[in-house]
């Protein structure tokens, strides 16, 4: 396959292994170039001890929950756990002894052009990846927690269709990406992407050091009443959990984020109400 995306040229040979491996288990059509892979993330988060931007601007890259230690999904990024173990299956035991800053980020390819990203699920920002990264980047579908059988790289993607024709709740229909051979600010991002809830905040402050452009959505943004039309979407404990946390009648991800921070209230808790928020009062519109 040809890797001419940027960051081709230095990538560890884990990485060639992996992407190799995949391509020969991927059929279809080239994607289009003018889709774009997007990592979405909670940008008022701490990792490892570090509130999120910072730590991006620190270390200049997006890094892998391997590295991190931190995930907004299932946290079983260490040997003999199940993120090991799907990756040893997807990457054909390409990273089995790579060092844990080499493997690959997760994001989602937006074929669906979602002004949140292809994932809001894990978060309300994302970073937009140019369309370079593509070239170094492998897919499956479902998300790798399924142990999917079906793969792809972007020379040969047969995922889109699999995905238009699945009827998957809106939190769960994405093809997930594997970004293999780093993620720079300064070289592989077109933007970062904030809910404008972060606005005038130490997040814009943050958000606005880093080596990238930064651009605003449309917002996530939703009623208390309409959290109340769902109880049986996650749990009535968890509408009343957003019921409280709700200001002025309505949830924004900063309001979460603030919860989150505070240490008042669990976080699978917590990641339950934003499901409610991202599922319910996602925005539509193009970016601002």
């Amino acid at each position: 396959m040809d890797l001419t995306g940027s960051g081709a040229g230095d990538m560890h040979p884990c990485c060639r292994r992996a992407l190799r491996h995949v391509a020969a288990r991927a059929a279809g059509r080239p994607v289009e170039a003018s889709l774009r892979i997007s990592l979405n993330f909670h940008p008022d988060r701490v990792a490892a001890g570090r509130p999120i931007l910072r730590a991006l601007a620190t270390d200049g890259s997006y890094l892998s929950q391997f590295a991190t230690g931190t995930s907004n999904g299932g946290l079983t990024a260490h040997p003999g756990g199940d993120r090991w173990r799907w990756e040893q299956s997807m990457f054909g035991g390409a990273y089995d002894d790579a060092p844990a800053h080499v493997r690959p980020v997760y994001g989602g390819l937006n074929f669906r052009h979602k002004v949140v990203g292809a994932a809001p699920r894990f978060g309300s920002a994302h970073l937009r990846l140019t369309a370079a990264a593509l070239a170094r980047a492998t897919f499956c579908y479902p998300d790798s927690v399924l142990e999917p059988t079906a793969f792809a790289v972007a020379e040969r993607m047969s995922l889109i269709d699999l995905a238009t024709a699945d009827r998957q709740d809106e939190l769960d229909d994405y093809i997930e990406a594997h970004v293999h051979g780093g993620v720079r600010l300064d070289r592989d991002v077109e933007a970062l992407v904030l809910d404008p809830s972060y606005r005038n905040t130490e997040v814009e402050t943050a958000a606005r050091r880093l080596p990238c452009p930064l651009e605003w959505h449309p917002g996530f943004r939703l009623s208390v009443a309409e959290l109340h039309r769902h109880p049986g979407y996650r749990g009535p404990r968890y509408v009343d959990l957003g019921t409280a946390l709700a200001d002025d009648g309505h949830l924004t991800p900063r309001l979460i984020g603030d919860a989150a921070r505070s240490g008042n209230h669990d976080q699978q808790d917590l990641k339950r109400v934003w499901h409610y928020l991202a599922r319910f009062g996602a925005p539509a519109g193009p970016p601002t």
